[in-house]
């Protein structure tokens, strides 16, 4: 089947750059390795991913869904909680049952394609990619070479780029060596921010320190090696942060950021704004 989507895809691929074609990226680990040898199953959060992609849905756009390797990515369960939909139920509902069609989580059939496969389809062939979050990102998305280039020709080419909560720290991965620098601050270390990082000086949000602090229940016990607030500060990002577990979003140039869960579908609406 995903033969059959990615010959779809490339048989397409005139067409894409004049339709609206949002590129979903997402980790395919379910664990994140923590401090003292630990390890937390984990995954994506689910409103941070189906509610963008119900309003990107909703708005006439493509949605491409894709991978470090092209294998189904993992949903945090313990997201599946309707306080994450603002109380809503029914919105809870809504983003199962999209889930359940795109079957985006089966072990196979899944329509999510690799980063090589994105490459081969052509960069240029999509308008906005969008990262969501969940712990997971922390894991390698944040110095995944592959996700560097992409997100380096991205902001090259001025094209909307979103994040929200954990995501954001995929934007390290654009960094000359992303893998150094983010080994180095696991580590403990201090290393120097890098001059050439493409998005030096850029506002940006994401899941904050305190927040981090307050939803510690959810490592069961661990600690992370890196906070998503701590790496992109190092890393040379000016951080703006909002009140904890509150929407807050937060735009600069061709990036826009969510802080946290709340944010995720105001993430959405403000990418589809600058898409118009």
């Amino acid at each position: 089947m995903k033969k059959t989507i990615i010959a779809a895809l490339l048989a397409a691929a005139a067409n894409l750059a004049h339709a609206g074609t949002v590129l979903v990226v997402l980790s395919d680990q379910d664990q994140l390795n923590l401090k003292d040898g630990k390890v937390m199953q984990t995954g994506f959060f689910l409103n941070e991913l189906m509610q963008p992609v119900q309003a990107f849905v909703e708005a006439g756009e493509t949605v491409v869904f894709a991978t470090p390797s092209g294998k189904a990515p993992t949903a945090d369960q313990r997201s599946n909680d309707v306080k994450f939909w603002g109380g809503d139920e029914k919105a809870r509902q809504e983003s199962l049952a999209l889930l359940d069609t795109l079957k985006l989580t089966a072990k196979s059939g899944s329509p999510a394609i690799s980063f090589a496969q994105v490459k081969k389809i052509g960069y240029d062939k999509f308008d906005a990619v969008f990262v969501p979050g969940g712990h997971i990102p922390m894991q390698e998305l944040l110095k995944d070479k592959q996700l560097g280039e992409l997100l380096s020709n991205f902001h090259e080419n001025g094209k909307v780029t979103g994040f929200t909560c954990h995501g954001t720290i995929a934007m390290l991965s654009a960094m000359p060596d992303a893998r150094g620098f983010v080994t180095a601050l696991e580590s403990g270390e201090q290393p120097s921010a890098p001059a050439n990082w493409i998005y030096k000086g850029y506002k940006v949000t994401a899941f904050t320190d305190e927040e981090e602090e307050q939803a510690k229940g959810f490592l069961n016990g661990g600690h992370m090696k890196l906070f998503p607030q701590d790496g992109l500060v190092a890393a040379g990002a000016n951080f703006a942060e909002g009140k904890p577990w509150s929407e807050n979003v937060v735009e600069d140039r061709e990036v826009i950021s969510g802080q946290n869960p709340q944010s995720a579908k105001a993430v959405a609406l403000a990418m589809l704004t600058k898409l118009k």
